[in-house]
């Protein structure tokens, strides 16, 4: 069965290769069939800024085989909203504490007619609800609106549309709330938790970095 493993700094050692694997999946949903060709990288990994020590990983195992994840970015550092789209959140980029970045989210092509895909955005909703996140700042195309609407995320726009790769794109804030954890859940018939973490971690909130004002 597939489970959502949280990955971060304090147990990446005993996820090496599902990592290279999920880097390697990016470069092949990303590059190769959405065509974000500024991403393209002759090794074949699609890796980035953000992707170092202060990330969660949110993985879809299934066997030991990637079939899906998401990344969070805690808002408080730069980070991709802040430094690459800041131009697409008129209204403003929200940045605190509780408030991350959720980002490269993916599916492989042959599950995305499953529950994987609720399953990723149960646990991004669980995971947050856990951890005190409250709120994720996200830069989609502007399909994922009316995906998100039928999961029940709330979700407010920070700005107009605007064209990324010959895409309608939009930024926006999606509100983390019990609601649409359960709603998400219903949608997909899951029950019961999809987290599945070292129960040896520290809360994910005691390891932002505070910045100064």
């Amino acid at each position: 069965m597939t489970k959502i493993h949280v990955i971060r700094r304090d147990n990446q050692h005993l996820y090496e290769a599902s990592l290279e694997e999920y880097f390697r999946l990016r470069h092949e949903v990303f590059v190769r069939e959405r065509g974000w060709r500024n991403l393209h990288r002759l090794d074949g990994r699609e890796i980035d800024a953000y992707d170092n020590d202060n990330a969660v990983y949110l993985l879809a195992i299934d066997q030991d085989r990637v079939v899906g994840g998401q990344r969070l970015y805690p808002t408080v550092l730069p980070h991709m909203l802040s430094e690459v789209f800041g131009h697409m959140a008129q209204r403003g980029i929200p940045r605190a504490d509780r408030i991350f970045e959720w980002t490269r989210y993916f599916v492989v092509k042959e599950r995305r007619m499953g529950r994987t895909d609720c399953r990723l955005l149960a646990a991004v909703q669980e995971f947050c609800l856990e951890e005190g996140i409250t709120e994720l700042t996200a830069v989609v195309e502007m399909w994922w609106l009316p995906r998100w609407q039928q999961a029940g995320f709330k979700v407010k726009p920070l700005g107009l549309p605007t064209v990324i790769e010959g895409q309608p794109c939009i930024a926006a804030a999606i509100t983390v709330s019990r609601e649409s954890l359960e709603q998400v859940r219903r949608l997909a018939g899951l029950r019961g938790s999809m987290l599945l973490r070292n129960a040896q971690m520290s809360p994910v909130l005691d390891r932002v970095p505070h910045v100064a004002a």
